[in-house]
């Protein structure tokens, strides 16, 4: 059996009442600043060091 296609009906924004003028200004476009590199520690004790005083995480 063939599949029937059921017709699309299109409509403007007009015939539905709607507004689509654009309501936002684009004012500037910038990449996103590149990464930092990151530092290799060779030990755990060095890795948690690391952390406590330059990154005071823990």
């Amino acid at each position: 059996m063939k599949a029937k296609k059921k017709p699309l009906d299109t409509h403007t924004p007009d015939e539905l009442g709607v507004d689509v003028t654009p309501r936002l200004e684009v004012l500037q476009v910038l990449e996103p600043p590149g990464r930092a590199a990151g530092v290799k520690v060779n030990s755990a004790d060095e890795l948690v060091e690391k952390l406590r005083n330059e990154a005071k995480v823990i």
